[in-house]
């Protein structure tokens, strides 16, 4: 199964360090097989995750000096990636779903407002630029049940946004034959999968993000039906379908710690 963010996922059983001032930076090494790779390609790529672990990848015969002198002619750069990271997570606490706090859809933040009103059932809904949890009544444990009905709301939205967004990018997707079949499942630190018979599944929160920030998961995706990996071509493909999908990319990432924090 591909996803978005299989690199997060790789464990590596080759690791290296360097040091920045009077820090210490670890750092995984994985090698990518020579014939899976262009000439353009055999460099050393590094990216620094959310959760602020650095990840080199390399040709399987690169020296471990030539890798090296890579982490080191970047190191400021990582440095600085993972104190933002690190900062950003400061900022995300864990919600309580309480009056007052943000909640996020299509891109736009809403204030939630909680309260109690006498009706036959609890309801979640937009309106004036806040999202409105009616209680029918008072339990003990208040926020679980704001949070299962908020959850439940997403996901009803998500199946719908979801299904109106596959089919407005799929003329893009011409290798694509027909509506892909797809599901919504709750994940920890991926946007979405596709398997290799071609089925994708998406994250609910994902619905939290702007249209533009879905349609470019969507095309991931999607482009995964043609291409089972992250090789040139597949990025080729997908720059192809969405040219500016680097900066799409990039404020879904900034946002991604609020998103998924629920």
């Amino acid at each position: 199964m591909t996803n978005i963010n299989a690199e997060i996922r790789t464990t590596t059983q080759e690791r290296g360090m360097f040091t920045y001032g009077d820090e210490t930076i670890h750092y995984d090494i994985i090698r990518i097989a020579a014939k899976s790779l262009s000439k353009a390609s055999r460099k050393v790529i590094i990216k620094v995750h959310p959760d602020q672990r650095v990840v080199a990848t390399i040709p399987h015969d690169a020296t471990r000096e030539v890798l090296q002198k890579a982490m080191l002619k970047r190191a400021r750069w990582i440095w600085q990636r993972i104190k933002e990271f690190a900062s950003q997570n400061d900022y995300v606490l864990p919600r309580e779903y309480v009056s007052g706090e943000t909640q996020f859809y299509l891109g736009r933040r809403y204030v939630l407002k909680v309260f109690n009103q006498s009706s036959e059932v609890n309801t979640v809904k937009l309106l004036r630029g806040k999202l409105q949890v009616i209680l029918s009544n008072e339990q003990a444990n208040r926020s679980k049940q704001v949070k299962a009905l908020i959850d439940q709301w997403y996901l009803n939205h998500a199946k719908n946004v979801f299904h109106e967004r596959i089919q407005a990018v799929l003329p893009k997707a011409t290798w694509v034959k027909g509506m892909p079949s797809f599901r919504i499942m709750k994940m920890k630190k991926q946007w979405g999968s596709c398997s290799i018979k071609g089925n994708i599944m998406l994250n609910p929160h994902l619905v939290k993000a702007s249209k533009e920030c879905i349609d470019y998961v969507i095309l991931h995706e999607l482009c995964h039906i043609s291409e089972h990996n992250h090789s040139d071509k597949f990025w080729r493909l997908l720059a192809k379908v969405m040219p500016d999908w680097k900066e799409v990319k990039a404020r879904l990432d900034d946002m991604a710690e609020l998103y998924l924090n629920g």
